[in-house]
């Protein structure tokens, strides 16, 4: 599990000139996960689900995300 810094990810989403939803379907996950995840709703997300928003977003994982009880 990944800790998602909200902020970072919606910054890196509007940087890509992307919609919540763009970012979903590129990422192959669920628009309301997306949502969720950029509202604060969800903290946590798996690995291949950071991956996949990472590959979208064409960035690495740890702009948005770090291993969940990391410092």
């Amino acid at each position: 599990m990944f800790e998602i810094d909200a902020e970072q990810l919606k910054a890196a989403r509007i940087a890509a000139f992307m919609s919540q939803r763009d970012l979903a379907d590129a990422a192959g996950i669920a628009h309301a996960t997306v949502n969720r995840l950029e509202r604060g709703h969800i903290s946590e997300a798996r690995g291949i689900t950071v991956r996949k928003l990472a590959a979208a977003l064409g960035i690495e994982p740890s702009a948005f995300a770090k291993p969940a009880g990391a410092s």
